[in-house]
């Protein structure tokens, strides 16, 4: 199993537009062929403009065709504009 960890922070008048997407967009990541899971969590030290997402995929190939889809590139165009600081992302295997 691959875990996807990424860091987003985005701009103040955002925040809540990001959400509400999330919510539709969640089952639609989950259906995805791989992924068991995808959550969203934000930090509690900030203004809720940083988030990270967390998603279990069955292998980094799974993964790597969600990433390719048009779900994704088309969800990444709308998000990008509004980041205030750069997305970090790590890949990740339990020991």
């Amino acid at each position: 199993m691959l875990i996807r960890l990424v860091k987003m922070q985005f701009n103040a008048d955002f925040v809540e537009e990001f959400q509400e997407n999330f919510k539709a967009l969640q089952p639609q990541i989950t259906a995805f062929k791989g992924c068991s899971s995808v959550q969203l969590l934000k930090d509690k030290n900030t203004e809720n403009q940083i988030f990270f997402t967390i998603s279990h995929w069955e292998d980094e190939a799974d993964l790597e065709a969600y990433r390719c889809s048009p779900l994704f590139r088309e969800t990444w165009a709308r998000l990008k504009p509004n980041f205030s600081t750069k997305a970090e992302a790590w890949s990740l295997l339990a020991p």
